[in-house]
Formats: C-alpha cells, structure tokens, sequence
C-alpha cells in the first residue's frame, strides 16, 4: 500500500484516481504530478514500485501545497480576512456566503437547517364543574 503526504492510497484504484484522495490534489494536478514522474496514469496503486512511488512523493513536495500545509494556508488566509474586517472576513464570521451569491432563498449549507418560527398559543382555561 502506498503512503503519500500521510495519506494511505487504495491499493485498487488506478494512480490518477488515488492521487485525488490527498487534500489539495484534483484530476487535472493529479495527471500533471504523474507526467512529470514519468508513471502511467492507468497503474494500479498496489503495483507501483518503491521507485515510482517516490518519483511521486518528490514531485508533490516540488509543487507543494498539499494536506496540512494546505489547510494551514487557507485557514490563516481566512483569520487574516477576519482580522482586517473586510466585507469577505464578515461574511465568514457571520456563516454567511462569501463570494455573492442570493441569501433570500437558497443559502442552506452555509447558514444551516432553516429555523421554524414557534407561534405561542394560549391555553383555553375550561371551567370545571
């Protein structure tokens, strides 16, 4: 099984397909990192050698910007947006869309399960007797 930037890849899967299962890493990067490994796209993962694998490893370190680092760079990008109080920073803040789309209708993964409005009833007092 093949382990790349701390992720395990499914060893049935082709080597483009498994790519994608590291965060930061879509179809087209996936091709690109392979080319430049010089390892076909349609292997499986479980019959890569030691040497392609880390063809591979060597290629992703060259690009960068995969997993941890990643998620590191865009969660300090979106605390420095926050920080200097831009529209796109209040807009995070609040759980809001950020880049313009309608929030009238529509909006519901971003603001969550719609809140029903509870209407108060009053109790009927019956007489008794």
């Amino acid at each position: 099984m093949a382990r790349i930037a701390g992720v395990d890849l499914p060893p049935q899967k082709n080597v483009w397909i498994g790519l994608t299962r590291i965060y930061g890493i879509g179809q087209t990067r996936s091709h690109t990192i392979l080319a430049r490994a010089a390892v076909e796209p349609l292997k499986k993962v479980k019959d890569l050698t030691e040497d392609e694998v880390t063809r591979i490893r060597q290629t992703i370190e060259e690009q960068g910007g995969v997993e941890g680092d990643l998620r590191k760079e865009i969660s300090m990008n979106i605390k420095r947006l926050i920080e200097i109080g831009c529209y796109r920073g209040q807009r995070h803040r609040r759980g809001l869309p950020v880049r313009g789309q309608r929030t009238h209708t529509n909006a519901r993964t971003r603001k969550g399960p719609r809140r029903q409005t509870v209407a108060l009833k009053k109790k009927v007092v019956g007489k008794k007797g």
